[in-house]
């Protein structure tokens, strides 16, 4: 297990430090800087704009700006943030925390729902109720997050008046017991967006899996000892029918992060995505490099618990690393 943690953390390691060049390359050859939007008018003399972008360095080559940056991150400084006009250390300290509420409450309510639903379809085999729920989970995988969110938001939250539409928390949101439940009735529907699309891809990858373990030998010998159908499943399939899910858990990170920043938008959710979306917008160049670097990590971290679950649930994995 030593070793398989630390290969992962080797490769997590220049897989962050690939997209992290990348991210801070391409965002630059994009036209503008963070001071087009407010020195571009014809009363700011040319005088302080080249004064501007010189003080924070934008004049200079790629390559000695990249060297700079990555000076600055070794001693753990972020820089400032121009669109949000702070350092964007605390503007992640307030973008972050939102983000991974919504995504790991969504992450956990999609993976129990998609493998209770795909472990009942494989155990079912190809009866109709079964292929009913196939169809339905394609019917959602089809369907984009940003769609999916706006019929939330129409049906549950304007015309049921059943959910908050939009923010984190009530205005004059309680403390206490009373503040958390307001802040589960905000969390709700954007939960639920993501939640849905992610049971529909689990559910669909649980069923192939559980469909190859049910035609195994040892569920055959399960059953022949006479074994209930119910410890029969729980007891010997589904451990062994869990290990493409747990692998698919580590690929569903960068989907999740790139559906997180639309629902965020749609609901107003102050998280990560708004920040991103805000700060491309305004090419707010350290603020877009920390969020690709929070991303990078995010998936890497990812991956790498999701390989180490692989290996407890399969031991065969851990001989072949």
């Amino acid at each position: 297990m030593r070793r398989i943690l630390l290969a992962r953390l080797a490769q997590g390691a220049s897989v962050v430090a690939l997209v992290l060049t990348l991210g801070f390359v391409l965002v630059r050859l994009a036209p503008g800087d963070p001071f087009a939007a407010s020195v571009e008018h014809e009363s700011v003399s040319p005088e302080l704009r080249a004064r501007l972008r010189a003080l924070h360095g934008f004049d200079r080559p790629i390559v000695e700006q990249f060297g700079l940056y990555l000076r600055n991150l070794s001693r753990g400084e972020l820089g400032w943030s121009f669109s949000r006009g702070q350092p964007v250390a605390q503007a992640l300290r307030d973008a972050v925390p939102p983000t991974m509420l919504l995504m790991g409450t969504a992450l956990l309510l999609g993976i129990v729902g998609g493998v209770l639903i795909g472990s009942w379809q494989g155990w079912r085999g190809d009866t109709r109720a079964s292929r009913g729920v196939g169809h339905l989970t394609l019917v959602m995988l089809s369907v984009p997050e940003f769609v999916l969110a706006l019929l939330f938001v129409m049906g549950p939250a304007l015309a049921w008046g059943l959910f908050p539409v939009t923010g984190m928390r009530s205005d004059f949101a309680p403390d206490g017991v009373r503040g958390l439940f307001d802040l589960l009735h905000h969390l709700a529907l954007p939960a639920s967006t993501l939640a849905v699309i992610i049971a529909a891809v689990v559910a669909r990858h649980q069923r192939r899996a559980m469909l190859a373990v049910v035609e195994t030998e040892f569920v055959r010998a399960a059953r022949a000892k006479g074994l209930g159908e119910s410890r029969v499943l729980w007891r010997h399939a589904l451990r062994n029918a869990l290990t493409p899910v747990l692998t698919l858990t580590g690929v569903l990170f960068p989907a999740l992060i790139g559906g997180a920043v639309l629902v965020e938008r749609v609901f107003a959710w102050p998280g990560m995505g708004r920040a991103v979306v805000d700060a491309v917008s305004r090419r707010d160049y350290p603020l877009v490099s920390a969020a690709v670097l929070v991303s990078a990590l995010a998936v890497v971290l990812g991956t790498v618990v999701a390989d180490l679950a692989v290996a407890w649930a399969d031991p065969r994995q851990r001989r072949t690393e």
